[in-house]
Formats: C-alpha cells, sequence, structure tokens
C-alpha cells in the first residue's frame, strides 16, 4: 500500500531531519482546482475501511527496535560532529568581532575569507551527513518498512478493504475510531509469526 509507506517514509524523513536538527523546506504542490460542475468520485457502496496505526506497527515490527537504535546512534555521532563544527566557527568569529578593530584592513578581509571557507565547509560536511543518514536509512530500515507495507496490503487484499487510514499520520484528521475497524493488531501478528 502506497499510503502507509509514505507515511513510514515521511516518519523516517522526520526523525532525520529532528535528529540532525534541520527545518525542512517544505515544497508544495498545488493541485488543479476541479469545475465547480465535477463532482468527486464516490466509494462504491459497502466499501471497506480500516484504520493502522503505523507507529505501533513499526515498534512491533521484528528487528525495527535494533535497526532504528543503530540509525539513531550513527544520526547522534553525525548531529555531534556538526555542532563541534559550528561551536568552532562560532567561536572563530566572536574571536574575529573582537580583534576587527586592531587588524588592518588586509587583515580583517583575510580572516573574513578564512570565515567564510569555514563555513562552506561546515556546510558542505552538513550535506554530506545528511546524504550518509539517508543512505543508512535506506539501509536499515527500508527493507523492513517494505515488509510492513507487504503485510499491510495483504490484510487489505484478503479482507477486501477499499481504504486503510493510518491514525498515526499527522494531518490525518481522524480523532477517534471503532475498534473494530483496526487492523494494527492482525497486521503485528503477522509480522511477527513471518506468514
Amino acid at each position: 500500500m502506497k499510503c502507509a509507506g509514505a507515511v513510514v517514509r515521511g516518519m523516517i524523513t522526520a526523525a532525520v531531519l529532528g535528529l540532525l536538527s534541520v527545518v525542512p523546506a517544505s515544497a508544495q504542490r498545488t493541485q488543479p482546482k476541479a469545475k465547480e460542475t465535477e463532482k468527486p468520485a464516490a466509494a462504491p457502496a459497502g466499501t471497506r475501511i480500516g484504520v493502522i496505526n503505523s507507529r505501533l506497527i513499526l515498534q512491533a515490527t521484528p528487528g525495527w527496535a535494533q535497526a532504528e537504535s543503530t540509525w539513531t546512534r550513527e544520526n547522534e555521532g553525525y548531529r555531534a560532529e556538526v555542532q563541534k563544527m559550528q561551536a568552532t566557527l562560532d567561536s572563530a568569529s566572536a574571536d574575529f568581532d573582537q580583534q576587527s578593530v586592531v587588524l588592518s584592513p588586509s587583515q580583517r578581509q583575510a580572516k573574513r575569507t578564512e570565515l567564510e571557507q569555514q563555513r562552506q565547509k561546515l556546510e558542505q560536511r552538513y550535506a554530506e551527513l545528511q546524504q550518509k543518514s539517508a543512505q543508512r536509512q535506506a539501509e536499515l530500515l527500508d527493507p523492513l518498512q517494505q515488509r510492513v507495507n507487504a503485510v499491510i496490503e495483504g490484510v487489505r487484499a484478503e479482507g477486501n478493504f477499499g481504504l486503510i487510514f493510518d491514525v498515526a499520520a499527522s494531518g490525518s484528521g481522524i480523532v477517534a475510531v471503532d475498534r473494530a475497524l483496526d487492523l494494527t493488531p492482525r497486521i503485528i501478528e503477522r509480522l511477527k509469526s513471518g506468514n
């Protein structure tokens, strides 16, 4: 099920960005407006609807906790490296601000150039670490995510569900749900049994 995969991928991406202390630039897609005479397609009568909680499913997925722990630990190392580089740059910048009064114009320009090069190195290393983090995410978590998606799709197909919503998805708008619609326990059971 592509929706569940996108939600899981979104949760992982948010975790990466949070660990690296980044606020992502959101690229919003605009949808063309429907003509006033067009009506949205209605679901066929009798369409079965289910819900899942992807957070609970991932937490219960065999191997997920270990993979996530490894990935988190590695990201903490990346974050510490970036913070150390930033602290060095901040210190050099503060030193420059204090010394700039007594420096000659050519010395000031040389120091500014040096600070700019240091800033560029920081930005380059930060980009490298983000890429490395995303690569490790794919290596560690994507196989498990694909397994979860396959189980969700299997349950959807077997139960003839037309829609499955994720109550853990941000912005899902789901406030409360009948427990009879919750497929989370069934999916967790299948993941644990390996079926």
